[in-house]
C-alpha cells in the first residue's frame, strides 16, 4: 500500500488502489464496502472496496477474512498482506478522507453531514470499479442510515446490480470483511505516520484510539490545543468534542457585527462612497469602527 499521494498533502483526500485482477474483468464480479474511522475525532475516515469474481467467493471465505473490529493488529496486517498477494483473482481500492476534508464538508454553509459524505463516497468507489471495467453483478454494503432506504438509493444508481445492505455486513458477507481490513489497515498506517503540516516539532503520538471518550485522546487534545489557531489538521474541527474545548478554552473573537443593529451599521458604512473618508471637510467618521480605533480624517499625506 502506497501512501505516497496522501503523504504530500494530508489535507486532501486521495484514492489508493490495487491493480484490477484481469479474471475481473472478464467474468461476474461481487464487491464489498465498508469504511473504518467514522467515530474518532482523530485523523482520516477511510472508505474501501474489495472485489472478486463471484467464483471466488469460497476462496475469499478460505482465507479467514473477518470484521476488522474482531482483529488485533497483527492480524488485520497478516490478512491485508494475504489480500494483496492474491491479486490475481483480488482487487481493492481506498478513498481516504483526510480531517480536513471531513470538518470543512461538514461546516459548509449548506448542509452536507457525516451520512451524505459518506454516501457519495461509497458510491464514487463502486463508480471507479465500473469504469476500471469490472464486471459487477453483486454489490454488499454496511449500512450508513436506514438500510432500506440506502439500498434503493444504490440500487437506481447501479441498475442491474444487485445490492444488498445489511447492518454488520462486515461480519455477514467475506468480500465485505475484506474491505473492512484494507479500510483499517490504511486508517492505522496513516494515523501512525501521520506528519504534521503546522511544525509542532516533536508531537506526542500517544492519542489513545481517536474516540472522544477515550482519557488518551481528551488529554492529547487539552495539550495541543492552540487559544489562537484552535488545532492542527489531524483533528476534525467539526466534531463536537474539538468545538467544546474550543469554545471553551480559545481567545475569545469578537466580530464588529455580533452585536444587535451592528449588519445596519455595516450596511450604512457600506453604502457611503470611500471618497467621503478623504474630504477635507475635516468631519470625523461617526462609525464606532472608526472611534474604537481613534481614527480620524487627515487632508494631508
Amino acid at each position: 500500500m502506497d501512501l505516497t499521494p496522501l503523504e504530500a498533502d494530508n489535507s486532501v483526500s486521495c484514492r489508493l488502489t490495487s491493480e484490477i485482477p484481469s479474471v475481473c474483468l472478464e467474468e461476474d464480479c461481487c464487491l464489498g464496502i465498508d469504511e473504518a474511522g467514522r467515530g474518532p475525532v482523530l485523523g482520516p475516515m477511510v472508505y474501501g472496496i474489495c472485489f472478486c469474481p463471484i467464483s471466488k467467493k469460497e476462496d475469499l471465505k478460505n482465507m479467514k477474512v473477518a470484521d476488522s473490529k474482531t482483529l488485533n493488529e497483527a492480524e488485520r496486517e497478516n490478512l491485508f498482506e494475504k489480500l494483496d498477494e492474491a491479486k490475481g483473482f483480488v482487487g481493492w481500492a481506498l478513498q481516504i478522507l483526510s480531517p480536513n476534508t471531513i470538518s470543512t464538508s461538514m461546516l459548509q454553509r449548506s448542509k452536507y453531514n457525516l451520512n451524505a459524505l459518506s454516501h457519495d463516497t461509497a458510491i464514487g468507489l463502486v463508480q471507479y470499479a465500473l469504469d476500471s471495467g469490472v464486471q459487477l453483478k453483486e454489490v454488499f454494503v454496511d449500512t450508513v442510515g436506514p438500510a432500506d432506504k440506502y439500498e434503493d438509493k444504490l440500487s437506481k444508481l447501479f441498475p442491474g446490480i444487485t445490492v444488498t445492505v445489511r447492518p454488520k455486513a462486515d461480519s455477514l458477507f467475506p468480500v465485505v470483511s475484506a474491505a473492512s481490513i484494507c479500510a483499517k489497515v490504511a486508517r492505522d498506517r496513516v494515523v501512525k505516520g501521520w506528519s504534521f503540516a503546522e511544525q509542532l516539532g516533536e508531537v506526542d503520538t500517544d492519542y489513545g484510539s481517536g474516540y472522544p471518550n477515550d482519557p488518551k485522546t481528551k488529554a492529547w487534545l487539552l495539550k495541543y490545543l492552540d487559544p489562537v489557531f484552535g488545532y492542527p489538521q489531524f483533528v476534525r474541527f467539526s466534531w463536537s468534542t474539538a468545538q467544546t474545548l474550543m469554545d471553551s478554552r480559545s481567545v475569545a473573537v469578537h466580530w464588529d457585527d455580533d452585536e444587535d443593529g451592528g449588519a445596519k451599521a455595516a450596511q450604512k458604512l457600506n453604502n457611503k462612497s470611500m471618497l467621503s473618508y478623504f474630504s477635507s471637510s475635516g468631519a470625523a467618521p461617526t462609525h464606532r469602527f472608526f472611534t474604537e480605533r481613534r481614527l480620524k480624517n487627515i487632508d494631508t499625506l
